[in-house]
């Protein structure tokens, strides 16, 4: 087993290659802050849902992706803060991604949320990834 140091990226990676191989889901070593990414990823309408199994004792986050006529409804999607490069950002000045046509994924002292949420909460944070 290959040691993660970024095991958020390792789970944004593991979505993109699902989409892309036109998988139906895929599984994923799990933690809280992945479960609150899948939450977002699941109110924003990119996967149908996730569900914690834990058959082989570790507990993994099984996701269901999202296809819409055969396509992926992900078109892409970028790590933003690395552990080498850890980016913040102020709520007056949160980034917009796409003309507003996708979403930032925000860490804050509330909680994981979307860019668009924590900018009407007046709340800034680590932008984690941005989704479109």
């Amino acid at each position: 087993m290959a040691v993660l140091t970024d095991p958020i990226s390792d789970f944004l990676t593991r979505f993109k290659n699902c989409c892309r191989a036109g998988n139906e889901q895929f599984l994923a070593p799990y933690s809280r802050i992945k479960a609150d990414i899948a939450k977002i990823l699941q109110e924003e309408g990119y996967i149908w849902g996730f569900e914690v199994v834990t058959e082989s004792g570790h507990p993994q986050l099984k996701v269901k992706a999202r296809y819409v006529d055969g396509r992926p409804v992900l078109t892409d999607l970028k790590r933003i803060s690395k552990p080498g490069r850890r980016v913040y950002c102020g709520g007056a000045e949160m980034p917009r991604v796409l003309n507003g046509l996708g979403i930032a994924i925000v860490s804050t002292s509330k909680g994981v949320m979307t860019g668009a949420t924590a900018k009407r909460s007046q709340l800034g944070g680590e932008v984690i990834a941005h989704v479109w």
